[in-house]
């Protein structure tokens, strides 16, 4: 018998809370295929062509709306592909416009399957070879001068890699931000499903495909997002995660995504790392500290992945920017995120930084993309940004804390390897995971966590002077069990001297599920009891713990609701719902010295 554990109470935390916000705009678009029409927009200059079609190779037709400047010249052009409908797009933002006023003419598409476009919607499978047919067809135009850019956040920031990795020879420059560079850290996290696809089919996607299909049940956008809080529970709790009944009509492809696990070499249609050689284009990447998990990822690893690959050549032309923010273009025009206040300088001029960056590699316009550092990263509590040539930054010096404990405080994170005792445990519980309070992701105080039985704090001595930690740090922790598998969760927290505790990065980098802890070469499960090293290299940031705060390391089992639930018996929860109680124990002695290493700056002051 199929039986369905319950978490508690789930929100409806976001995969693209930056899609979601489309949602008023899209939810009144009409799948139809409408005529190609032309106007003129008199006051902007523009002409405006819509729904135009663009045939792809296997004869599928794309319709695009076409913005372009009322000149005899022809002229750099700019794709914008989406999922989310064109329409909104044109609503939602207004670079576009912009963009045509520097003299660009812009496509926003939207993707096979979706809205006003023909075929089937299968999620980033089909975007390499549109996106490829799509630039190239740009380049074709009477109005284009054949030098094409792309840009776009996301979703549209992923179609961006996919169809440079298929070497369009016209593709000059891009601009893919808050995506990712790999599917075994974006469909899954270390070896851990990625629960937040849940909401993203439900209000995104499925009421399009219930159109498209005549299916019965919600039917537009408004209605799913309405729904979704309501219904998110008896969808995340759902066991076995490949039995759910609600989507297989609407999201067939999801149940592909369960039916790979991240070892499997199925994903390798998805994967950028290993094909920086094949990507001829400048690029922009960008992202943020509380991006998804998988944005700031993506961006650095693409980043130094392009830098490596060009190595041999004059000018690498790829940038890195990184700051204070959540996923969205929103996020990066406000001081504001989560629960902290950047100050001013937090917000940037996303379409301007955009446009400079094409302005610069489509025209050949000499402004700050020609001469200044290839790193723009910003550090938090210095609330400053710093500029660098390289990333990680090259005059980072290694700082080590090592976990144990001591009589006054419990947990403690010290300088060296000496501890009152050489081991702590918690019990995790599948049933009842440690759960994230906050609706959204950002900066939040989590100090209330610390009262759980379920977890683990090793907080460091009051810091006496500013630590500045950017880069990656990375946790080496001992761990054993009386079960077969585990999922590992170490968070980096900020304690200021109230007591309140920030998160430095959003959930997803700061897991690792103990099977895939040699890789993604075949799962190897636990000898209960048996002590194994765990590394966790990827805790990305770059904060400025002030002197009087202390560094918090937090260690769990779970972090419900964003990834799945590992269900300690050793079988996946895709195909099993049965799991087990285990005693989790952290090693920290001589033998086994369970530790965290940063990387520290020099102070700016």
């Amino acid at each position: 018998m199929i039986t369905q554990h319950r978490l508690k109470k789930i929100r409806p935390l976001g995969r693209f809370l930056a899609a979601f916000a489309f949602g008023a705009f899209i939810s009144v678009l009409i799948s139809v295929h409408a005529s190609a029409q032309s106007v003129e927009i008199p006051a902007e200059g523009i002409i405006k062509e819509t729904c135009v079609p663009i045939t792809m190779r296997d004869g599928t037709r794309l319709m695009a709306d076409i913005y372009r400047p009322k000149s005899s010249q022809p002229v750099p052009v700019l794709i914008y592909r989406t999922p989310y409908g064109k329409h909104a797009a044109a609503e939602y933002y207004s670079i576009h416009l912009l963009a045509v006023k520097r003299g660009y003419a812009v496509i926003l598409q939207d993707v096979r399957g979706r809205y006003a476009s023909e075929g089937l919607f299968t999620p980033y499978m089909n975007e390499g070879q549109d996106g490829y047919d799509t630039i190239e067809w740009a380049a074709a135009q009477p109005w284009s001068n054949g030098r094409i850019g792309t840009y776009g956040l996301s979703y549209p920031g992923a179609v961006q890699w996919l169809a440079a990795k298929e070497s369009p020879p016209h593709l000059v420059a891009m601009a893919p931000a808050m995506t990712f560079s790999s599917p075994r850290n974006f469909f899954y996290m270390n070896g851990v499903f990625d629960l937040s696809w849940l909401p993203w089919i439900y209000t995104n996607i499925a009421p399009d495909a219930r159109v498209r299909l005549d299916l019965p049940g919600i039917r537009t956008g408004a209605e799913a997002r309405a729904a979704w809080p309501d219904e998110s529970e008896k969808y995340r709790s759902f066991l076995p995660l490949a039995e759910l009944p609600y989507l297989r009509q609407e999201a067939p492809f999801y149940y592909d995504w369960l039916a790979h696990p991240p070892e499997d070499d199925w994903w390798e249609w998805s994967e950028i790392r290993g094909h920086y050689g094949d990507i001829t284009a400048a690029v922009l990447n960008l992202s943020g500290w509380y991006d998804e998990a998988y944005g700031p990822e993506g961006a650095i690893t693409n980043f130094n992945g392009l830098l490596e690959a060009r190595a041999g050549q004059s000018d690498a032309r790829t940038h890195l920017v990184m700051g204070p923010w959540v996923h969205g273009v929103k996020s990066t025009m406000t001081s504001t995120t989560g629960d902290l206040d950047f100050g001013p300088d937090a917000a940037i001029d996303h379409n301007a930084m955009m446009l400079d960056f094409f302005d610069h590699y489509l025209k050949g316009v000499n402004n700050d993309f020609a001469g200044a550092p290839r790193v723009k990263q910003f550090v938090m509590g210095e609330n400053k940004w710093r500029e660098y040539d390289n990333w990680p930054p090259q005059n980072a010096s290694a700082n080590t804390l090592y976990l144990g404990t001591n009589q006054q405080s419990g947990g403690a994170l010290l300088p060296s390897q000496f501890s009152d005792k050489d081991q702590s445990a918690f019990v995790s519980n599948p049933a009842d995971p440690v759960t994230d309070p906050y609706d959204a992701f950002g900066p939040h105080d989590y100090q209330e966590l610390a009262q759980r039985q379920d977890l683990l704090v090793f907080d460091s001595p009051l810091l006496s002077e500013d630590t500045v930690v950017s880069g990656a740090a990375e946790a080496l922790i001992y761990v054993s069990c009386d079960c077969r598998d585990l999922d590992l969760w170490v968070k980096l927290l900020d304690v200021y001297p109230d007591g309140r505790a920030y998160n430095l990065m959003s959930p997803g980098s700061d897991v690792l599920r103990a099977s895939y802890r040699e890789g993604y070469e075949e799962r190897r499960l636990l000898e209960p009891g048996k002590v194994y090293a765990l590394r966790l290299p990827g805790l990305i940031t770059s904060n400025r713990f002030a002197a009087g705060h202390k560094i918090r390391v937090q260690i769990s089992g779970a972090f419900a609701p964003h990834l799945s639930r590992n269900l300690q018996t050793g079988e996946s929860e895709a195909v099993s719902d049965r799991h087990q109680t285990a005693t989790i124990t952290i090693h920290h002695s001589k033998d086994y010295p369970s530790q965290i290493n940063f990387p520290v700056l020099p102070n700016s002051n």
